[in-house]
């Protein structure tokens, strides 16, 4: 799946000062992602704050980007959960004209074992037309699915394209790079482990970041692709303090403080998340500053 080498962005969902969605920022977000030229947009990912989304919002935001993508860009829908029947129904029904894959989270609040997330897995690629993207992010579901689960799901389950990776877990990472089939895609989950997480085989990153600066990561990224880290590193380090920043009080609200400063959104969540402190955004505007006209 050489449509996912690269940059892809967990797109944010914008919202107007009434918290319904923000079409015309969102339609923005989307030609700045382009531009940025990043490789593929996920859509309706974790950082979409897809939790706090109606089925119906989640149609419309699915069928909206589609249409204004018009297939120029590949797209990835985050479609997950802890209700596996509901999943299954949910990847057997998508078909949107534009999706290349969906990408699905380890089940949450559950808190499956091992055998648990194998089964999960099974289940919901055997159900999808399209190719399922693992999403191992023990942080937000209180499990880690281990590299033994993930391999075993690599090598026996079909229509499994690779993983999300992240874990923080080197261990994790380096077990599934050594052992993974020939095609199976490791790919970072966390913004800052990017560079190393490709010197060690990952094809790229699904990043948060790159919602605000999408053309310098995704420059970073393809030198690393090439294995001109020593290039990289100059980005790589300007980046670390920005993504802190847009970590520091919870995401999306750090992200959606920064593309506020550039012009593309309001900046505004649906509780239960909150923006940022002004402490914080007013760091956070002075770090995308830096980045931007560096």
């Amino acid at each position: 799946m050489t449509s996912f080498y690269g940059t892809g962005v967990a797109m944010v969902t914008p919202f107007l000062e009434d918290e319904s969605i923000d079409f015309n920022a969102l339609e923005k977000t989307i030609e700045h992602l382009i531009n940025g030229k990043v490789e593929y947009i996920v859509v309706l990912g974790t950082t979409a704050e897809s939790a706090t989304l109606t089925a119906e919002e989640k149609k419309q935001v699915f069928e909206f980007v589609a249409k204004i993508t018009n297939k120029r860009i590949p797209l990835m829908a985050g479609i997950g959960g802890n209700n596996t029947a509901e999943i299954v129904k949910a990847v057997s029904e998508f078909e949107l004209d534009g999706y290349k894959a969906i990408l699905s989270v380890v089940p949450y609040y559950n808190k499956p074992n091992q055998e648990g997330i194998y089964q999960h897995y099974k289940a919901v690629a055997e159900a999808s037309k399209l190719p399922i993207l693992l999403y191992n992010v023990p942080g937000r579901t209180g499990v880690t699915m281990s590299a033994e689960t993930t391999l075993r799901l690599a090598n026996n389950v079909k229509n499994i394209l690779g993983t999300k990776e992240a874990s923080g877990s080197f261990d994790i990472f380096n077990e599934i790079a050594a052992k993974k089939p020939e095609g199976f895609l490791l790919i970072s989950g966390d913004d800052p482990i990017t560079l190393p997480m490709i010197a060690i085989g990952a094809a790229g990153i699904i990043s948060v970041i790159g919602n605000a600066i999408p053309l310098q990561l995704s420059n970073m990224v393809r030198l690393c692709l090439k294995g001109d880290f020593k290039a990289a590193q100059p980005a790589h380090f300007s980046f670390l303090e920005f993504t802190r920043l847009c970590f520091a009080e919870g995401n999306p609200a750090g992200v959606k403080a920064a593309m506020k400063e550039i012009g593309l959104l309001k900046g505004v969540l649906r509780l239960p998340l909150v923006k940022v402190s002004e402490e914080t955004r007013s760091k956070i505007a002075t770090e995308i500053k830096k980045i931007v006209l560096s």
